[in-house]
Protein backbone atom coordinates (compact mmCIF):
# COMPACT_ATOMS: atom_id res chain seq x y z
CA UNK A 1 0.00 0.00 0.00
CA UNK A 2 1.56 3.31 -1.28
CA UNK A 3 1.63 6.35 0.92
CA UNK A 4 -0.20 9.26 -0.76
CA UNK A 5 -0.43 11.76 1.92
CA UNK A 6 1.34 15.50 0.86
CA UNK A 7 3.98 16.20 3.10
CA UNK A 8 3.76 20.08 3.67
CA UNK A 9 6.18 22.66 4.71
CA UNK A 10 4.00 23.76 7.78
CA UNK A 11 4.03 20.51 9.06
CA UNK A 12 7.97 20.15 9.16
CA UNK A 13 8.54 23.59 10.41
CA UNK A 14 6.36 22.57 13.48
CA UNK A 15 8.17 18.76 13.71
CA UNK A 16 10.94 19.38 16.50
CA UNK A 17 13.32 17.13 14.99
CA UNK A 18 14.06 19.14 12.04
CA UNK A 19 15.32 22.02 14.26
CA UNK A 20 18.45 23.54 13.58
CA UNK A 21 18.53 22.17 9.99
CA UNK A 22 17.80 23.20 6.58
CA UNK A 23 15.01 21.37 4.74
CA UNK A 24 14.24 20.63 1.11
CA UNK A 25 11.04 19.92 0.07
CA UNK A 26 10.90 18.13 -3.42
CA UNK A 27 8.59 15.54 -4.95
CA UNK A 28 6.84 14.73 -1.43
CA UNK A 29 10.35 13.60 -0.26
CA UNK A 30 12.51 15.65 2.57
CA UNK A 31 16.01 15.92 2.76
CA UNK A 32 17.74 18.22 5.27
CA UNK A 33 21.23 19.27 5.70
CA UNK A 34 23.22 21.00 8.61
CA UNK A 35 24.87 23.64 6.59
CA UNK A 36 24.26 25.78 3.73
CA UNK A 37 26.71 24.91 1.34
CA UNK A 38 25.52 20.80 1.92
CA UNK A 39 21.84 22.35 1.02
CA UNK A 40 22.63 23.42 -1.88
CA UNK A 41 24.59 20.53 -3.16
CA UNK A 42 21.40 18.69 -2.71
CA UNK A 43 19.60 20.85 -4.73
CA UNK A 44 21.63 20.80 -7.32
CA UNK A 45 21.30 16.96 -7.51
CA UNK A 46 17.91 17.41 -7.04
CA UNK A 47 17.29 19.50 -9.61
CA UNK A 48 18.56 17.22 -12.36
CA UNK A 49 16.74 13.83 -10.76
CA UNK A 50 13.49 15.89 -10.47
CA UNK A 51 13.94 18.61 -14.01
CA UNK A 52 10.15 19.26 -13.52
CA UNK A 53 9.78 19.89 -10.04
CA UNK A 54 10.17 23.06 -7.49
CA UNK A 55 12.19 22.57 -4.40
CA UNK A 56 10.88 24.60 -1.30
CA UNK A 57 13.92 25.19 1.26
CA UNK A 58 13.95 26.99 4.60
CA UNK A 59 16.20 26.71 7.35
CA UNK A 60 14.43 25.82 10.68
CA UNK A 61 16.01 27.76 13.93
CA UNK A 62 16.64 25.77 17.00
CA UNK A 63 13.87 26.29 19.83
CA UNK A 64 16.08 29.13 21.72
CA UNK A 65 17.22 30.69 18.72
CA UNK A 66 16.28 34.87 18.57
CA UNK A 67 15.39 35.77 15.36
CA UNK A 68 16.18 39.74 14.25
CA UNK A 69 12.80 41.20 12.57
CA UNK A 70 13.14 44.59 10.73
Amino acid sequence: MENNKKISMIKLMSDPQYQGKHIILIANQVFTAKTGKTANKIIDRLEKKYPKEIPAMTYIPKADTLILWL
